[in-house]
């Protein structure tokens, strides 16, 4: 016997679907943008395109201004020009601007604890992204920090790492054309003891839907040699371990410094959700000549034009859309997360 199926089904099958499709896309997200790596001496042609897409906030990624110094004044120097650059002033008059720093703007390339200077820096960048005088990383070594966005009574929690002040020695790579190599399982650190603690008080904590890890550097992507959390994979375990025990919710990953920008996404044992990390960089010079790189976590394409990284956040449906954006706003990559 041969059924045929009902016309009408179909149709309202059809219908259906339209009806469910209609619905996300008129579904209010709400935006936050980041980014890394601009160099102050070069122009930044990306901010009135990042100011399109009307973000509540701006986050630095690292490397927001080149100056691998040990005199303090000229770091002063380069950050205002940063700072002075009439595009951007425009752009954070109504935006909650926050970040960390990386290497450049640490101000020893590829530096950690040895840096002399590190509290004087630390000084420098907040200045730059106008914390408050009273804030508590203010008076405690490092830059990591914490914000809660509120969104019409929806929350999103930005954890802002500091990989720098903290980061023990990397090993140099032996018989190998690769910069880095990971040091020996459990030797070193990136975040140091007080920062851990910090940041699982801060996930135990948190009641917000979607929270934002911000990396200066790579965590997932850890086979090409330079700086990443793949060169202490001791610390990229405990990471993985917290997200589970704190039951945080909606957690994911954001950082730059490879002059590249890319979506990584990896199952971890016992986190009902994938964990992405999405890198954007750079704003105002990038990896031009990339022609590819091992990463078994990578999800679509490399981006190897200048970037800013979007974030959408959609409360309706618990999902966040992960956007990447070149020149005039084009949308170069997308990555729908759903939690």
């Amino acid at each position: 016997m041969i059924f045929i199926r009902p016309k009408f089904t179909y149709q309202l099958a059809v219908i259906i679907s339209l009806i469910t499709l209609s619905s996300y896309s008129q579904t209010k997200t709400y935006s936050i943008a980041f980014g890394s790596c601009d160099n102050q001496r070069l122009k930044n042609e990306l901010w009135k395109s990042i100011d399109e897409n009307h973000p509540v906030a701006w986050i630095w990624g690292g490397d927001d201004v080149y100056s691998d110094t040990e005199d303090m004044n000229e770091l002063k120097e380069n950050y205002a020009i940063q700072k002075n650059d009439s595009d951007y002033l425009q752009f954070i008059a109504n935006k909650q601007i926050l970040g960390t720093w990386d290497d450049h703007d640490y101000g020893l390339n590829d530096g950690g604890e040895e840096y002399q200077y590190k509290r004087e820096s630390q000084q420098l960048l907040l200045d730059f992204l106008g914390t408050a005088k009273d804030a508590p990383e203010r008076f405690r070594d490092g830059v990591y920090n914490s914000r809660v966005i509120n969104f019409d009574g929806n929350k999103v929690k930005i954890i802002v790492l500091d990989t720098r002040f903290f980061r023990t020695a990397v090993t140099k790579s032996v018989n190998s054309k690769k910069r880095l190599q990971p040091n020996p399982y459990g030797q070193g650190t990136i975040l140091g003891e007080a920062q851990w603690k910090w940041l699982e008080e801060e996930l135990s904590t948190s009641d917000a839907q979607f929270n934002v890890i911000v990396s200066s550097i790579q965590l997932l992507s850890d086979k090409h040699g330079f700086e990443c959390w793949g060169n202490f994979p001791h610390e990229i375990d405990q990471l993985e371990k917290l997200l589970v025990t704190s039951k945080a919710k909606g957690a994911f990953i954001i950082s730059g410094d490879r002059h590249i920008a890319t979506f990584s996404s990896k199952k971890v044992t016992n986190l009902n959700y994938p964990l992405v990390d999405f890198t954007s960089s750079g704003l105002t010079h990038v990896y031009s000549s990339f022609s590819g790189e091992e990463n078994p976590y990578i999800v679509g394409k490399v981006v190897s034009e200048k970037n800013f990284g979007l974030l959408q956040f959609d409360f309706t449906n618990n999902r966040v859309i992960m956007q990447i954006h070149g020149l005039e706003n084009k949308l170069l990559g997308e990555h729908i997360q759903q939690y």
